[in-house]
């Protein structure tokens, strides 16, 4: 293959990886979208998203692999092709959670109305997709700066997630009677939060592919990092 041929081999795999990224930013917003309207038509749409997503999963890591094998790349097209397998992959996982939420939704709708929940699910809904937009942002522009701001917002989606849990464990333990309605919204919260991993994950991929930094377990660092300058 030569190098012009194995530039639009790597052109192709960008376009598909950022159509893939197109269809699991929409299943994220729909569930999002049929949480807050409670519209079991938008489920609808989520779940069928899954077949596509799933599909072009599979489509993209074929061709990944196979342009490893083929052309055994180098330095950062090496990066590029690992990258696109890793955020492959989490791209497919954030269609999974926006499926997780979809039903978790359908659940709701099926049980007795209740009170307002103690929790602000569309803001951690919100926080959750601009992280996945942001770092795929981050991608489509090779921007490692970028990258890096989607890894600072990820503390506060995790630190909403811990809000929510101990606030609904409360509500099921002291109100039985809305405790299957609470459950799951402790588990739309987890979904959520998943998502913003998930988008962390993609960030990090992507100064990996342009910096050859790895950045994994960054938070685990930094408090270690932390605690050296505390006992120093």
């Amino acid at each position: 293959m030569t190098r012009i041929r194995f530039q639009q081999s790597l052109d192709q795999l960008k376009e598909n990886l950022l159509v893939m990224a197109g269809l699991a930013e929409q299943a994220i917003q729909r569930a999002i979208e049929a949480y807050r309207v409670r519209d079991l038509s938008i489920c609808d749409l989520v779940s069928r998203s899954e077949v596509a997503i799933n599909r072009l999963e599979r489509d993209i890591d074929q061709a990944a692999l196979d342009l490893l094998a083929m052309e055994q790349p180098m330095a950062i097209d090496l990066r590029f092709i690992l990258s696109v397998i890793k955020i492959n992959a989490d791209l497919e996982r954030v269609g999974d959670s926006a499926k997780s939420i979809s039903e978790r939704v359908r659940n709701m709708e099926q049980m007795p109305a209740v009170p307002e929940l103690p929790v602000d699910i569309p803001r951690m809904a919100t926080l959750s997709a601009e992280m996945v937009r942001k770092s795929l942002q981050s991608f489509i522009e090779a921007d490692p700066e970028l990258a890096r701001a989607v890894l600072m917002m990820d503390d506060a989606v995790d630190k909403m997630n811990r809000a929510a849990y101990k606030s609904l464990t409360k509500v099921m333990e002291e109100q039985s009677h809305i405790a299957p309605q609470a459950l799951n919204a402790l588990m739309i919260c987890r979904a959520l939060e998943r998502v913003a991993d998930h988008a962390t994950n993609i960030a990090e991929d992507v100064i990996f592919w342009i910096e050859g930094s790895d950045v994994r377990h960054h938070k685990s660092m930094l408090a270690q990092k932390k605690a050296t300058e505390a006992t120093s």
